[in-house]
């Protein structure tokens, strides 16, 4: 019914492909939650967004962002109807697959200085090895000194790593299964390998000390209050000889997350408040402050009813009741050499648009939100009349395995939640694959779903 190629309703894709290189941008530069926020914050501000503290009280038309502890972010257009009568909101996460650094990590071993590390979310260790790396995040000190870190995406920056057993030596390793061929106490950064002279002990470590002193005023022990991510270096860039996909770092769900930023940052005042909320943890289980699982957000709305009269508790439950959202996460997309994991007739394809999962979950729908058909009805009409291109899916055949969002946290109060996203290739890998298409497809889409009545 809908599998159509959405390429081909354009005759020029002069405005597909430049809203592309807007989202190269942002993925180059977000290659972090906390870098992410930063963007955000920026893109609003930009648009006329305010901080939610400037306001004393809100009306129609107020243009509103507010953020938690620099990894979340939500932005809000206020409708014509009270906030207690509902919102549409497009919800996101910003966190990706990657390697943290862990709180004692700095040695030295045969001559090398290495970082130990603990991975983050779901990966497939050996995709991790032998690719330039960087090292992102912040440090702070005893004092309170926040010290940020951006290393290896700059021209004239070094890149770090994580090395492998070559290949002449490694038939032991070659008869492990692909979950063991890497094992994850074995993930260390490699650092450096020049020795401080005059040092006897440990002269490498002593020598990486002795820069981070001196470039950043960090000591060993600051590592203990530092949140440092190892992520791919390098840029996003156009795939395929046709320009016509991005390859690059955190497509799941940065592309979800810009695409909803962007369709509520461009929209006009609608009759219903318009949200874009990014959050953080969905790949750890959306645990924690920052994750879909904490109140900021609750908190949140409810700040936005009392700037608009007297906040109720009754009034807060009755604004999730009467909310829709989209849980803007991506899907996986059909893999031609892999294409015995789905079953076609329920697959995402790149290239036919936005993609909706009614459920996800695992196996039997395990951990799963499934979307009321009414709901469904109401959104197929909206994106239909908008000759919008999207397709339904699952997330792969039903007994291979399966995957969440944070559809079912937002749908725990009682609203309306379906999620929709964009079609990805190599989910999970250091290089993910997006369609330009899906994206744009997606951006518009988004942007007809903050009109739904």
């Amino acid at each position: 019914m809908y599998n159509k190629n959405a390429w081909e309703k354009y005759e020029s894709k002069d405005e597909i492909f430049a809203f592309a290189e807007g989202y190269k941008d942002f993925i180059t530069k977000g290659k972090t939650e906390r870098e992410v926020v930063k963007l955000g914050i920026a893109l609003a501000e930009a648009k006329g967004f305010r901080p939610l503290d400037s306001f004393k009280s809100l009306k129609p038309g107020d243009k509103v962002y507010a953020v938690n502890k620099n990894k979340n972010i939500a932005a809000f257009i206020i409708g014509e109807q009270p906030v207690e009568n509902g919102l549409r909101v497009l919800g996101a996460h910003i966190d990706s697959p990657r390697i943290d650094v862990k709180g004692n990590p700095l040695y030295e071993k045969d001559g090398f200085a290495l970082l130990d590390t603990h991975y983050y979310g779901g990966i497939k260790k050996y995709q991790w090895v032998t690719i330039p790396l960087a090292i992102y995040g912040v440090v702070i000190k005893k004092d309170g000194t926040k010290v940020e870190v951006a290393i290896g995406d700059k021209p004239e920056d070094p890149v770090v790593g994580i090395t492998d057993l070559l290949i002449h030596l490694s038939a032991d390793q070659m008869q492990k299964t692909a979950a063991k061929a890497i094992e994850g106490e074995d993930l260390d950064l490699t650092i450096g390998s020049l020795p401080l002279k005059g040092e006897d002990k440990e002269p490498v470590k002593k020598g990486i000390l002795a820069l981070l002193k001196d470039q950043y005023g960090i000591e060993e022990e600051d590592f203990l209050s530092a949140e440092l991510e190892i992520v791919p270096a390098g840029p996003a860039r156009d795939y395929g000889l046709d320009r016509s996909m991005v390859a690059g770092y955190g497509h799941d769900d940065r592309s979800c997350a810009y695409t909803s930023l962007m369709a509520v940052l461009d929209s006009k005042t609608e009759t219903f408040t318009s949200c874009a909320v990014l959050v953080d943890k969905e790949e750890v289980g959306s645990i924690g402050a920052t994750g879909a699982q904490s109140k900021w957000f609750e908190n949140v709305i409810a700040e936005l009813i009392a700037k608009q009269g007297d906040y109720t508790d009754l009034k807060l439950r009755k604004a999730f009741t009467a909310t829709k959202m989209l849980s803007s996460d991506v899907s996986a997309g059909v893999d031609p050499i892999y294409s015995y994991a789905t079953e076609p007739k329920n697959a995402a394809w790149l290239g036919k648009g936005l993609t909706f999962n009614k459920f996800t979950g695992s196996r039997g729908k395990g951990g799963c939100n499934d979307a009321n058909p009414e709901y469904i009805a109401e959104i197929r009409q909206l994106l239909d009349d908008a000759n919008i291109h999207f397709q339904f899916a699952e997330l792969g055949k039903v007994d291979l395995g399966g995957g969440g969002t944070i559809a079912y946290i937002l749908g725990n109060y009682n609203m309306n939640v379906i999620d929709a996203g964009i079609p990805v290739l190599n989910m999970h890998a250091p290089m993910e694959i997006v369609s330009k298409v899906d994206l744009f497809e997606a951006y518009k889409g988004y942007m007809e779903f903050v009109k739904l009545k």
